[in-house]
């Protein structure tokens, strides 16, 4: 019982820190904005918008937690730091399981892009320029969703309306090799329960499966914790790919952080992950209004 409590307090002040850090200084908040009617709560998105100006560049935020758990609303530094910066940022829910695989998760993912472009305007964004991250779970599904072009192709957009996609400390680009390499029993049925056994499956949920040259996949921001084994060989391998492939890509390591920290600290001043990740936003949307 005392566990319960204490679990729920923490989920709690997560909760008021998240409002905190979207609500502070002049932005403008949009919550629990419905962009599919598929799943319920789970196909809602927030919007956080500077309080001023117009054609803002957007970035679409997907969560971690295991393809299993997770919420839009632990948005932890982002909201301030991003519309700092001049960006609306737009977090967004999936549907989970058990009513859903992580290709409905990808699936909501495209359609949440496919919302912002038609909406971005009435929210002060510039649907010419949208960029697509996440972190642990939903740097995968991000991923997927720019390189494998049949979900956005499912949603009505191409790869190429992408402006810059940016991946935080994931560890699933190649599956079967996440799941080969395993170290431990439980990380290998994370894997397991979200991808199968069938290794075709595995392949086919694999970002480096989908890269192929003249697909016009978009430039890529690859993070991941500096000492974490697994995460700097599969950053390390899609990036490869993507470069074979004449895309761009990047692989930065965040030195001093851990799986959590690089997630709840992008958007807080003075930190390195989130100057690579605004310098890599300013590069990205160069002229991409002119799309």
């Amino acid at each position: 019982m005392l566990r319960i409590s204490a679990l729920c307090c923490v989920f709690a002040w997560s909760t008021v820190f998240a409002a905190l850090a979207g609500d502070g200084g002049k932005s403008k908040v949009d919550r629990d904005i419905t962009y599919s009617e598929s799943g319920g709560e789970r196909t809602k998105l927030d919007v956080y918008a500077p309080g001023e100006g117009e054609n803002h560049p957007v970035v679409v935020w997907v969560h971690g937690g295991g393809w299993r758990r997770g919420n839009k609303s632990l948005v932890g530094e982002k909201p301030r730091g991003f519309n700092d910066q001049g960006y609306v940022l737009v977090c967004v829910n999936y549907r989970l399981p058990p009513g859903a695989t992580y290709k409905e998760e990808a699936e909501d993912v495209a359609r949440a892009v496919r919302w912002v472009r038609d909406h971005a305007k009435e929210h002060g964004g510039d649907p010419n320029r949208i960029a697509l991250g996440g972190h642990s779970a939903g740097a995968h599904l991000a991923a997927l969703v720019a390189t494998d072009g049949r979900y956005l192709e499912k949603a009505g957009m191409k790869l190429a309306d992408l402006s810059g996609v940016i991946l935080l400390d994931g560890a699933a680009y190649d599956v079967p090799r996440q799941i080969e390499q395993a170290r431990l029993p439980a990380l290998r049925s994370l894997y397991v329960n979200a991808f199968t056994e069938d290794e075709a499956a595995q392949r086919d949920a694999s970002p480096v499966s989908h890269v192929a040259k003249g697909k016009g996949i978009p430039p890529f921001l690859i993070l991941h914790v500096a000492r974490r084994f697994d995460s700097r060989e599969q950053a390390n391998e899609l990036a490869a790919k993507l470069r074979d492939a004449g895309a761009r890509a990047r692989v930065v390591a965040a030195e001093g952080k851990t799986h959590a920290t690089i997630n709840r600290e992008l958007g807080k001043p003075g930190d390195a992950p989130t100057r690579e990740v605004f310098a890599f936003l300013k590069d990205s949307f160069e002229g991409a209004g002119a799309k």
